[in-house]
């Protein structure tokens, strides 16, 4: 079963299609490296186990939304464990690392926070890892493959070192969306912690993006979390991917896979003390408009007993007299006045 490629693709020699003997197609790239320098790019994806013939060869493939027959001609050719290509075709897979007889399978998430709604994009990236071929599977085009490539190139030194280089620079770019989404995460925390201590109230529009944020916290945190078994998992030494040069380079991913995980197990509490504070704001706002209006409602009391009491005609000390009426007066106004005084000492009003 030989794959068939569509020429009228507009990504012209970098990208070519590749499909099996049914009529959906998906978008492929290819690259190969001889003696650790880019020998060929663009080449038909059927000519690749003749390029693998060659000593001292590394081949990259690149397939976009490929289905389970597109996958089944690279099955026979790799020799790809059916369990890897089902996990590479399924969407929502755990981020993980499988080992099989002849080759590594790894999934692993690029992740986009969208500002002005607060919610998470992920795209999944599904790699198989051989010996000397390494080939990735994006669901669609989340993760900038350009920007992978462009990773390769600033490091042509280590491409000698094979598929643990190209590895390498995948996770790099993928790590470094974690990075950038906790960071957009990160300032969108502060922006709602300078919202929450506003000089005017806004608690429905806090609690509505500290929910947001919330849901997209947990969303990264299953996508980070298992990164750490994984890049710790690929250091292994049994496994023959990464050697002594490109120790230090994976080391770095770990850290930094470290680095997002604490991060975002920080910024998750972070958003839990917002709402919190936000629940307690809101306790002392109410605390103080009803000190207010019960501060307000004392000195209204006031003049209101005595006019009633005075308005009953029944004789009082000074009943029907001059002075009687100033003296019901000044009372009305000086006790409202020393009240008035007495609860704005007290910060009542």
């Amino acid at each position: 079963m030989e794959p068939t490629f569509d020429s009228d693709n507009p990504d012209t020699a970098a990208a070519s299609t590749v499909c099996a003997s049914t009529p959906t197609k998906c978008q492929a790239r290819t690259r190969l490296y001889r003696d650790g320098v880019v020998a060929l790019e663009g080449f038909p994806v059927a000519e690749i186990s003749n390029h693998l013939s060659e000593a001292a060869t590394t081949v990259w493939l690149d397939l976009r939304d490929p289905d389970e027959a597109d996958l089944a001609v690279l099955s026979e050719e790799f020799g790809l464990h059916p369990l890897a290509v089902e996990g590479a075709v399924h969407e929502r897979q755990r981020p993980k690392l499988d080992r099989y007889k002849t080759h590594l399978f790894l999934n692993a998430y690029g992740v986009c926070l969208d500002t002005s709604s607060g919610e998470l994009a992920t795209t999944e990236v599904a790699a198989f890892v051989t010996h000397r071929a390494l080939i990735t599977v994006r669901k669609d085009d989340g993760l900038d493959i350009a920007t992978v490539i462009e990773r390769w190139d600033q490091s042509p030194d280590l491409a000698a070192h094979g598929v643990g280089y190209l590895l390498q620079g995948l996770l790099d770019v993928v790590v470094d969306t974690h990075f950038a989404t906790v960071q957009s995460l990160d300032d969108e925390l502060d922006a709602l912690e300078d919202q929450l201590f506003a000089d005017k109230p806004a608690d429905r529009e806090v609690q509505r993006r500290s929910f947001e944020l919330r849901k997209s916290l947990v969303l990264l945190r299953r996508v980070v979390l298992p990164m750490r078994e994984v890049v710790n998992a690929l250091l292994r030494r049994d496994l023959g991917v990464v050697d002594e040069t490109l120790q230090p380079y994976y080391q770095d991913i770990y850290d930094h896979v470290l680095r997002a995980t604490e991060w975002t197990e920080s910024l998750r509490d972070l958003v839990t003390t917002i709402l919190e504070t936000n629940l307690t704001i809101q306790g002392n706002r109410m605390n103080t408009i009803s000190k207010k209006v019960t501060s307000w409602a004392a000195i209204i009391a006031v003049p209101t007993f005595i006019t009633g009491f005075a308005g009953m005609n029944l004789p009082y000390p000074g009943f029907s007299k001059h002075w009687g009426l100033y003296a019901v007066v000044a009372i009305m106004i000086v006790t409202p006045v020393l009240l008035y005084i007495s609860f704005k000492r007290k910060d009542w009003l």
